[in-house]
């Protein structure tokens, strides 16, 4: 049977003598804004997976639903990884001036995504 404490004293302890305490990382930049992430981060696939994406980024979750909304998941698929060539997209301009004197947690309903 296993023993609940070491022989030395409790886990309790053990814990208290951790060395420095560990850092946060800094905070990422989001993908498509480039403005710091907040406690909430999407790690979103800029080429939809149904489409055959493995890699992620990090984003805002107001980032993310921007692109929901207004690219399909074959304009995505085109651009791929390159976010300067969805950050060119009128639609995509116009947000990101909006959303950049925002704070980085902030976050809004979109609306829908149209159909085409």
């Amino acid at each position: 049977m296993a023993r609940k404490y070491t022989k030395h004293g409790s886990r309790a302890d053990a814990w208290d003598e951790a060395e420095d305490p560990v850092e946060a990382p800094p905070p990422r930049d989001c993908w498509l804004c480039e403005r710091p992430c907040g406690e909430t981060v999407i790690w979103h696939h800029p080429i939809p997976k149904s489409r055959g994406g493995r890699d992620t980024v990090p984003m805002h979750p107001i980032c993310q639903s921007m692109l929901i909304t207004t690219f399909t998941n074959s304009e995505l698929q085109r651009n791929g990884l390159d976010a300067g060539l969805l950050r060119i997209d009128p639609r995509v301009e116009k947000f990101i001036a909006w959303v950049s004197g925002k704070e980085p947690d902030f976050n809004a309903p979109l609306g829908k995504k149209k159909q085409r």
